[in-house]
């Protein structure tokens, strides 16, 4: 399920842009980024204004297959680019890929990851995937970041689900590794907004991986602020950083965000 309008992704990739590019200033491109530790900044930069024209693409051209980087105008951004041209290009991809969405609308079928889903479907990882990486420049910066609850929130929750895809495990065998009798997760945010849900079950019990919004026991928990939970989750953030409480079977963890991650 999603937590959020259409709209509200579609602000959401103009808003953690224009955050991202404002937080630049003068910032070196040649600094390595640790969450990324093979990625300077200048790498990451150019990947998320890659991946806005690319999705930007997709959907004006109404692709149904994957759209190779010979297609997508300006993919790999202006070279010889300082920090303030790139901030700026960065921009122009953004506020570019959202018209593109609004002018398309969020039903129309697309290309995605596993075949064929709606426009909306892109909306929402844009959103998300600008939320991570302005993280990963904050990080690179040694600026604190911080997200709003509801997009943080819906953020993890895209998150859970794509690693529970069938299609993702079809095309990641090892991933069946994670099954197991009593292998259960459970996620929560504890400074969720009123309305918000922000607690997760992750089900590894079975045949396949099942996630669910709910309050129930498992092997291990993972509590802390939303922002907290976002970092760990995706890998940004180890647990031993002391921000998040960890409660039963840690190893199962590790395990688990070990092998959840893209490739």
């Amino acid at each position: 399920m999603t937590l959020l309008s259409f709209e509200r992704y579609c602000d959401e990739i103009l808003l953690q842009t224009e955050q991202l590019a404002t937080s630049l200033v003068d910032a070196d491109l040649k600094a390595m980024v640790p969450s990324c530790p093979e990625w300077t900044l200048e790498d990451l930069l150019r990947h998320l204004g890659g991946a806005h024209r690319r999705v930007e693409a997709t959907v004006r051209t109404r692709a149904t297959e994957f759209v190779p980087d010979e297609q997508v105008s300006g993919i790999s951004g202006p070279e010889g680019a300082d920090v303030h041209t790139l901030a700026a290009w960065l921009r122009d991809g953004a506020a570019e890929l959202v018209r593109t969405l609004h002018e398309t609308g969020p039903e129309v079928d697309v290309w995605v990851f596993f075949g064929t889903g709606s426009v909306s479907f892109w909306a929402r990882r844009m959103a998300h995937e600008t939320v991570v990486h302005r993280a990963d420049v904050d990080l690179t910066l040694g600026a604190e970041f911080a997200v709003d609850g509801e997009v943080g929130a819906d953020t993890i929750d895209e998150w859970l689900q794509i690693g529970a895809l069938p299609q993702l495990m079809e095309a990641r065998p090892e991933l069946r590794e994670l099954l197991g009798p009593g292998r259960t997760l459970h996620f929560h945010g504890t400074d969720a907004v009123p309305g918000v849900e922000a607690e997760w079950l992750l089900d590894l019990t079975g045949d396949a991986i099942v996630v669910r919004q709910a309050h129930e026991k498992a092997a291990v928990a993972l509590r802390g602020s939303i922002t907290d939970v976002l970092l760990v989750v995706f890998r940004r953030q180890p647990v031993s950083a002391g921000r998040v409480e960890v409660i039963g079977d840690a190893e199962l963890l590790d395990f688990w965000l070990e092998r959840v991650k893209f490739a």
